[in-house]
Formats: structure tokens, sequence, C-alpha cells
């Protein structure tokens, strides 16, 4: 059984108490191959990083640092919960019989 497309989050207010406020974005969406460490150094610390992470991975965002993370980071954080859930999903249909 496949659940319909993810809700999107649309509350951003943690924004407003966000480390990277008034940061030049720039900073968060780096050229190919360029680091990611001063982007990731505001990151650290920062209250709202699992809300900025969680808001990133509902909404797909494909670009950029977001919780502290890179689109790679965050591809394999998608998959390791994907696969959490096809093998909830494969216990509980085995356990209904």
């Amino acid at each position: 059984m496949r659940i319909g497309r993810k809700h999107l989050i649309l509350d951003t207010s943690w924004q407003e108490m966000a480390n990277c406020l008034g940061v030049d974005p720039d900073l968060f969406f780096p050229e190919r191959g360029a680091s990611t460490r001063e982007a990731k150094e505001v990151c650290r610390g920062c209250v709202v990083r699992e809300d900025c992470l969680e808001y990133a991975l509902a909404n797909g965002e494909k670009f950029g640092i977001w919780g502290g993370m890179s689109e790679r980071e965050r591809r394999r954080i998608r998959r390791q919960r994907a696969l959490e859930r096809q093998a909830a999903a494969a216990a509980a249909s085995t356990e209904t019989g």
C-alpha cells in the first residue's frame, strides 16, 4: 500500500530564531565542490537546527545546507527513513498475516 505524497511543512516561524538569520544566503548554497565548512559552522549549536533539517527533508530541498547537512547527507537520511518505513510495513503485514 502506498501512502500519498508527503505533506509540505509550511510553518517557517522557526527561522526567526536561526543562527543564519542575516547571514549571506550564498554561504549556504556553495558552488559544486566548494567547501560547506563555514555554512555548517553557522548551523552548529543553532537552537532550530532540527526544525531546519526537517523542513528541508519534508519539502524536498535538493540544494544547499539545511540543518547543518548537505544535499548528500539529506539524501542518506531520506533513504534510511524509507528503508525503516519499508521494514515497519513489512513487519506489520506479517503480524496481520
